[in-house]
């Protein structure tokens, strides 16, 4: 029996779609339906548009007290419906249960508990000579959302927006949509003013796009492949709205010679690579050694592959639940062979599902050795639990491989400390974690080259929804 979740979310009130068309939700486990919604059309995200429009005015001048007690309502809400959030999540989009609610719906939870501690003390004006500069809202936003990490995508742009005094219209993935359903409703009881906060279903070539393309809407943040995203910005382009993407990566994860513990940081890189089942663009998915130390490491390697227990997402055990979707199982499985194909070393996993499964997008933990930065596996992006393992010969070698990518977006360098913060200074990437270090909330999120523009998270992340005012001679 599937849910149905075919109400918009506009000017405060759940609304019927302007066509009947809809949408199944497939749980990527058992590859059948679980939920249904409707599909927007240009005209519903105008409405959506015209709301946040007419909701502008006030919500801009509202207090940080104002605020802060919306904010804090949501964040009543998302503890309270916890669990129920991270089952929708563990559903739409695979997690395993425990990883949903640790890491998936932590996530989200942060980033509105970063934005109170922002609002805090942020100076929304401050004295220059003779001028007050004043930082204002930005404007309406229209959100484009992704599916790999739907609450914490979802959050990192609504938590801010709200903080900054934006109103806003979001299309969630409409692969992983339910999340967003469960926390509209939660918004819906926060006491938000009607129109602040609207929601749209709909794919990307047409809610995304009227969104993109919208002339009531000022500033578009999207998170997504950067092939979409180029999209997006072309959309954007004829209003001159302000545009932040979060996109693609391949990320370099430079073990150095002088690791601490070289071994625990060739399986801290496997398990941080297949984590989420390979789903976040900022994967270590290009392992970086000592060319004299490629067997240690394909030995080390194998072993942690083999803790990568692959199953039902609902089982305590299991740390890997399936990719997203059927495109995306037949994607990652046509470039394991090609990496199979162009000559690199398989060394775990392979093609088809593990072992014993023959139902559910499930993909063996995958790792290759001994592979050069010109294979396809090097270079695209394969958001999949897939792993290549490239052999280096010095400092300046491993800076050259990590840099010869078209992304931009994290890395990872383990090392001796003053050796390891040298490498990463020189990594193009707009995060470098050091020693095996995890995300911090309270830093900026974003890449460089074609992983996007803009930052989210922390500081940075509520400043992009500011606008700069001079007030001369009003000192």
């Amino acid at each position: 029996m599937t849910s149905a979740y075919r109400k918009f979310y506009i000017n405060g009130e759940w609304v019927d779609a302007s066509d009947r068309d809809s949408l199944d939700v497939i749980n990527p486990a058992t590859e059948e339906a679980f939920a249904s919604i409707s599909m927007g059309k240009a005209e519903d995200v105008d409405k959506a548009a015209r709301a946040a429009r007419a909701a502008f005015a006030e919500w801009s001048q509202s207090s940080v007290a104002q605020r802060q007690a919306v904010i804090s309502k949501i964040l009543e809400g998302l503890k309270a419906r916890g669990d129920e959030m991270a089952q929708a999540i563990s559903q739409e989009m695979g997690a395993p249960l425990g990883f949903a609610k640790a890491a998936q719906l932590g996530a989200g939870m942060a980033h509105f508990m970063t934005v109170l501690k922002i609002l805090e003390n942020y100076p929304f004006e401050e004295v220059r000579g003779s001028s007050k500069i004043v930082k204002e809202a930005a404007g309406v936003c229209g959100f484009i959302t992704p599916w790999n990490w739907p609450l914490n995508q979802i959050a990192c742009k609504v938590a801010p927006a709200l903080a900054a005094g934006c109103t806003m219209v979001l299309k969630p993935s409409e692969l992983a949509p339910v999340s967003a359903f469960i926390l509209t409703e939660i918004i819906a009881e926060s006491g938000l003013p009607a129109g602040v906060f609207n929601l749209v279903n709909g794919d990307g070539p047409t809610v995304g796009a009227a969104i993109s393309s919208h002339p009531e809407i000022d500033l578009v943040s999207f998170t997504g492949s950067t092939r979409a995203g180029r999209e997006v910005a072309k959309a954007a382009a004829d209003g001159i709205k302000r545009v932040t993407q979060e996109l693609g990566g391949k990320s370099a994860n430079i073990i150095l010679d002088d690791a601490p513990d070289f071994a625990k940081a060739v399986a801290g890189g496997v398990i941080s690579c297949f984590s989420n089942s390979g789903q976040s663009c900022n994967a270590p998915t290009r392992m970086l050694v000592p060319k004299a130390r490629m067997d240690e490491a394909i030995e080390v390697a194998k072993a942690a592959a083999t803790k990568a227990s692959v199953g039902d997402p609902a089982a305590e055990t299991t740390r890997l639940g399936p990719v997203v979707s059927e495109a995306q199982f037949n994607k990652i499985q046509d470039l394991i062979q090609k990496g199979i194909d162009e000559g690199a070393e398989l060394i775990a996993g392979g093609t088809g599902r593990p072992e014993g499964m023959d139902r559910g997008y499930f993909v063996k933990p995958t790792i290759f050795a001994n592979v050069s930065n010109d294979m396809t596996i090097a270079r695209e992006e394969i958001f999949g639990p897939v792993l290549t393992i490239i052999g280096y010969e010095d400092d300046a070698d491993a800076v050259r491989i990590a840099n010869d990518t078209e992304y931009g977006l994290s890395g990872y360098v383990s090392g001796e400390t003053e050796h390891a913060q040298q490498i990463a200074r020189q990594i193009r990437t707009g995060m470098v974690h050091i020693n095996g270090a995890g995300p911090d909330f309270g830093a900026p999120f974003g890449g460089y080259k074609k992983s996007g523009n803009g930052r989210e998270w922390g500081l940075e992340g509520f400043e992009e929804f500011l606008e700069t005012k001079s007030l001369m001679g009003a000192a």
